[in-house]
């Protein structure tokens, strides 16, 4: 009887060894990932644009209202705060543009012509960033030329300061690089033209909408 047990015990014990050899062994403990940080766009930056402009100019003294147009190019400069952990992303932006914006119309038997050659922008930004995109609004002074001319005469020409407000989103597209697309509505003020200078004395304003995309290196 005790042999039996014995034996009985004896090869249990040898199915149990087997049935633990054939048992796939236990892999290293799971480890997650180390966290990786989200995209922060505190920093200063450098950049260039290019889109286009057009509007609308009104001459109250010849009852005129040309619809100017053109390209634009330039460069940008800014910077940005983005508190750690926090989506909301403030900065400051400027830029300087050459344009070649100018419109006409048919007044009087000749015609007036409004040109806007350089526009230039000093800015607030508010952003929301999602990691690597960033929509925001922006707001601020506009400074640009307008230039009157009617044909055969002498014409005017100054230099304002004015507003512009605006949306756009920019993406970063590499480690050190983004892009953006923005809008503008600007507003640079007006122009006198006397009537020596444009036969009918007149004030002339100028509205632009702007248009444009840019890259910039983050430093």
């Amino acid at each position: 009887m005790m042999r039996s047990v014995l034996a009985g015990f004896g090869l249990l014990a040898l199915v149990a060894g087997a049935s633990a050899a054939d048992l796939p062994r236990q892999g290293a403990p799971y480890r997650a990932p180390g966290h990786v940080s989200a995209y922060n766009w505190t920093g200063f930056y450098l950049g260039i644009n290019g889109g286009g402009g057009w509007g609308r100019s009104t001459w109250n003294g010849m009852g005129v209202t040309p619809d100017p147009s053109g390209a634009m190019v330039g460069l940008t400069a800014g910077y940005n705060w983005q508190g750690m952990g926090n989506p909301f992303v403030f900065g400051v932006e400027g830029d300087i543009d050459w344009t070649n914006v100018r419109g006409s119309s048919v007044c009087g038997g000749t015609t007036c012509e409004t040109r806007n050659s350089w526009l230039g922008t000093v800015r607030g930004r508010v952003g929301y960033a999602w990691d690597r995109i960033l929509p925001y609004v922006t707001g601020g002074a506009a400074f640009g030329n307008i230039k009157t001319e009617v044909a055969g005469l002498a014409g005017a020409s100054d230099s304002n300061i004015g507003w512009t407000l605006g949306t756009g989103i920019e993406a970063a597209v590499a480690p050190n690089w983004s892009a953006k697309v923005e809008y503008l509505y600007a507003r640079i003020g007006d122009t006198t033209c006397s009537a020596a200078a444009c036969g009918t004395a007149s004030n002339v304003n100028m509205r632009l909408n702007v248009l444009r995309a840019g890259v910039n290196y983050r430093f």
